[in-house]
């Protein structure tokens, strides 16, 4: 049988709703799955190696011993992808599946061509890729649930944090109700597991994941305010106001929790107009606890495009941590969303040609 190399394609993800909140246990986030995609093509090769396009890193020499994983670098910008195929390995292992040397190369477009991010997910989507291709290619019979949590897994010993929503849309594609596994359980348990397979077959008490399907009259706008954000000093700063105004903290949460059961309930009923007063709510939450944890969530532009979502009768909100990034709105038709879209490039906001994505982690026609 020839050597075909596999090309995997993976979806990045917007957040709609629920950001900061679905890092306590049981609170839900909505997120989606965008038609932009990481591309991790994989084939046998006479030797160990590994190229990451967007960083011109090529042919870089990569071995498996002992279950270390090392890709022969000083670069930093290898390290998502280092510790994916680490843990893709050591699970192939513990299956008794012993790959022989292989290729895999990886590109992305989910950042802009100038490198700029625009908060899609794009590491998460890289793990999410790597650890995709090498089953698909050696592991095939494998489930769903052992992709997402051992994708999981690599991102969060990496990252250290997140809730993994990236990761579900990435693994599943679509519009998700999403609750995290939460970070520090995930760690304490990876640390008192056995083995990856005991660690795949535990109960993840706090994670939840379940498909929505978006209205067919709802139209989903995207804008990008010019400013990557940094997820990280956000969330840290969120923390602080949790020890030092717990009850500012919990405000937040009911606020938020009863502004993603608005727009879930206006999902699932196809009610437009639920669905809209859930983003505004939404909206109203993250900009008040910004103000209260002295950090600008929604930027001036944000407001801007938030603002002007509204004028044109729809909803919009920041997506993600804020600060910068992308907004993201929500319109009643496509006429409305045309005109908003002009609209956000005259007030210098960059609409972006961004759709939802029905498809995760899957073999590529390319």
């Amino acid at each position: 049988m020839p050597n075909t190399p596999m090309t995997i394609k993976v979806p990045g993800k917007l957040m709609i709703a629920g950001e900061f909140a679905v890092l306590e246990p049981y609170y839900q986030l909505v997120v989606m799955a965008v038609d932009r995609y990481v591309y991790t093509t994989i084939e046998e090769s006479e030797q160990n190696r590994v190229s990451l396009h967007d960083f011109q890193l090529e042919d870089l020499k990569w071995d498996f011993e002992k279950g270390t994983l090392t890709i022969h670098t000083d670069n930093p910008k290898r390290i998502f992808v280092e510790e994916a195929m680490r843990i893709a390995m050591a699970y192939l292992h513990e299956q008794n599946i012993q790959p022989g040397s292989f290729a895999i190369s990886v590109k992305s477009e989910l950042d802009d061509v100038t490198g700029v991010k625009y908060g899609l997910g794009s590491s998460a989507a890289v793990v999410t890729s790597i650890i995709t291709a090498i089953f698909k290619k050696y592991f095939p019979t494998y489930k769903q649930d052992e992709l997402f949590k051992l994708s999981a897994l690599a991102h969060v010993n990496v990252q250290g944090n997140g809730s993994g929503a990236d990761i579900a849309a990435s693994t599943n594609g679509g519009f998700l109700q999403y609750a995290s596994f939460q970070a520090e359980w995930l760690k304490d348990a990876y640390i008192h597991a056995k083995s990856l397979s005991e660690l795949v077959e535990k109960d993840w008490k706090y994670f939840s994941l379940k498909p929505l399907r978006l209205p067919e009259t709802v139209f989903v706008c995207v804008g990008w305010t010019g400013k990557p954000a940094s997820t990280a000093k956000l969330v840290d700063e969120l923390r602080l106001l949790k020890s030092n105004d717990p009850v500012a903290y919990q405000g937040f949460l009911d606020a938020s929790e009863e502004a993603v059961s608005t727009f879930l309930q206006g999902m699932k009923e196809e009610n437009v107009d639920l669905l809209l007063t859930g983003v505004k709510q939404n909206r109203r939450a993250l900009s008040e606890v910004g103000k209260q944890a002295n950090v600008a969530i929604e930027t001036p532009l944000l407001g801007k495009l938030c603002d002007l979502a509204e004028e044109y009768g729809g909803a919009g909100k920041s997506s993600g941590a804020g600060g910068g990034d992308c907004g993201i709105a929500f319109l009643p038709s496509k006429e409305k969303a045309d005109e908003l879209m002009k609209a956000w490039e005259r007030a210098g906001i960059k609409p972006l040609s961004i759709k939802p994505s029905s498809i995760g982690a899957s073999i590529s026609n390319l």
